[in-house]
C-alpha cells in the first residue's frame, strides 16, 4: 500500500530544521504484515529526543529511515500467527521488540532483548525484514525502520512483539506517551531505582521522560522530590506536578545547594537529560549510600569521569535503566490504570499538537527546549 511518511535521508543537517527539512514528507510503499506481524493505523506519535538524536547525528542509524518510535494506533490487519489481537484493537508501540526466548527475555528483562537490539540497530523488524520501500527511477529501494516502529507515517507494519493492547477509552495522544516517555521515566523510578515511600529523590532533566519520572516519584510516595533543569519554565511546571524543590542546573554551586537543602543529599538521583554534566551532578548529590539511576542516552562517545574511590568510601551505586527496566506488557497497563486514577497526570506532559506537515518545526521546538512533549496527531 502507498502511505505518506517522514523520511530521514541525511543526519546532521543544520538547524533550524524548518529550513533545512531533514525529514522529507513523501509517498512510500508499505508491505502488509508477514508472520507474527501487524498492520497499524497511526493515530498519534510523540516527538522524542531519541528521534532528535538521529536527526542531528548524535546517534547514528542506517539511512534512509522513517523515524518515529513513540505512538499509538488501531490494528488494521493481522499477519499469520497473530491470534491475541483483533482488527480494531487500540495499541501502544514499544520501541524494543522482545523475542521472549533469549537470555535477557528469559530472566524477565525484555528491554535488553538481544535479537531486539540487533534488529533495532540494523533498521529491520524483529523478523529481519524491511516492510518499507521507496520507488525511484523505476527501482524499489528499501527504507529502514526506526526501533521497529517508524511511526511518523500514516500506517506501520511491525512485529506483534512491538505492541501492547490498551483501553480504547484512552485518548490516542495520551496513549502514545506511554510507549516511551511514561514507560522510560516512571519505569526508571519504580523498576530501576525502586523508590520507596519517604525517599528523597532528584530528577535531572525535565523533558517528557523526566517529567514522567517526577510523576512516578510522587506516585511512589517520595517525601522530597527535587526538580533540576536548565529551563525555569520547566521547573515551574515541575512544581505544579509534585516537585517540592526546584533548582536551575546552571546556577553556581548548585550541587552544594541541593546537598544542603536535602540534609546531605538524596537517596536517589534520576538522570534523564542524557549528558555527562547531568550524570556528574546526579552522582554528586546522591547521599552516602545513595544511588544514581540513569535512563538518559548521551552520545555513544561520551565518558563519565567520577572519583573512583567514592564508589567504595561512600558506597554509592550507579545503575542504568533502559526502557524503564520495564516489562511493557505488564507495566503499560499498570501505568495506564494509575493515570486513570489520577495518580499519573500524563495528559499534562502534552505541550503542543502538530500535524505531520509541521514535523520539522516540532523538532526545532524540541531542540530549543520549548516542548515537554509534542505530539503529531490528525495524521489521516
Amino acid at each position: 500500500m502507498k502511505i505518506r511518511a517522514a523520511v530521514l535521508e541525511q543526519s546532521g543537517l543544520p538547524a533550524p530544521y524548518a529550513q533545512s527539512q531533514p525529514l522529507k514528507l513523501r509517498e512510500v510503499h508499505l508491505a502488509g504484515p508477514g508472520q507474527g506481524e501487524v498492520l497499524v493505523r497511526i493515530e498519534a506519535a510523540g516527538l522524542c529526543h531519541s528521534d532528535l538524536s538521529v536527526i542531528d547525528g548524535n546517534r547514528p542509524r542506517p539511512l534512509p529511515m522513517v523515524l518515529g518510535h513513540e505512538a499509538a494506533g488501531v490494528v488494521e490487519a493481522l499477519g499469520p500467527g497473530v491470534e491475541d489481537l483483533v482488527v480494531g484493537d487500540h495499541v501502544v508501540f514499544v520501541f524494543v521488540p522482545s523475542c521472549g526466548t533469549c537470555s535477557c527475555c528469559a530472566e524477565g528483562r525484555p528491554a535488553l532483548c538481544i535479537p531486539g537490539a540487533a534488529a533495532n540497530g540494523a533498521g529491520v523488524l524483529l523478523s529481519g525484514e524491511r516492510r518499507l520501500s521507496d520507488h525511484d527511477h523505476g527501482h524499489d529501494h528499501a527504507l529502514n525502520h526506526h526501533l521497529g516502529v517508524s511511526a511518523f507515517a500514516e500506517y506501520a507494519t511491525v512485529s506483534r512483539r512491538s505492541l501492547v493492547k490498551v483501553d480504547p477509552e484512552l485518548a490516542f495522544e495520551h496513549a502514545a506517551l506511554f510507549g516511551c516517555a511514561v514507560l522510560t521515566g516512571v519505569g526508571a523510578v519504580i523498576n530501576g531505582a525502586r523508590v520507596a515511600p519517604a525517599d528523597k529523590v532528584a530528577v535531572i532533566g525535565l523533558g517528557g521522560v523526566g517529567m514522567a519520572a517526577l510523576m512516578g516519584a510522587r506516585a511512589a510516595g517520595a517525601e522530597r522530590i527535587v526538580a533540576i533543569d536548565i529551563s525555569r519554565d520547566k521547573l515551574d511546571l515541575a512544581l505544579t506536578l509534585g516537585a517540592t524543590d526546584a533548582f536551575l542546573a546552571t546556577d553556581e554551586n548548585v550541587d552544594q545547594a541541593i546537598i544542603e537543602a536535602t540534609g546531605g543529599g538524596v537517596d536517589h538521583a534520576i538522570e534523564l537529560a542524557g549528558s555527562v554534566a547531568a550524570l556528574q551532578l546526579g552522582y554528586k548529590i546522591a547521599r552516602r549510600g545513595g544511588a544514581l539511576t540513569t535512563g538518559g542516552l548521551p552520545a555513544p562517545t561520551a565518558v563519565l569521569p567520577i572519583p573512583a574511590v567514592s564508589l567504595v568510601a561512600d558506597e554509592k551505586t550507579i545503575r542504568g535503566s533502559y526502557l524503564g527496566s520495564c516489562v511493557p506488557a505488564r507495566d503499560i497497563p499498570r501505568f495506564v490504570r494509575l493515570y486513570q486514577r489520577g495518580l499519573l497526570p500524563v495528559d499534562k506532559l502534552l505541550s503542543r499538537r502538530f500535524v505531520l506537515d509541521e514535523i520539522n518545526t516540532g523538532f526545532d521546538l524540541l531542540r530549543e527546549g520549548k516542548l515537554v512533549r509534542g505530539v503529531i496527531s490528525g495524521i489521516h
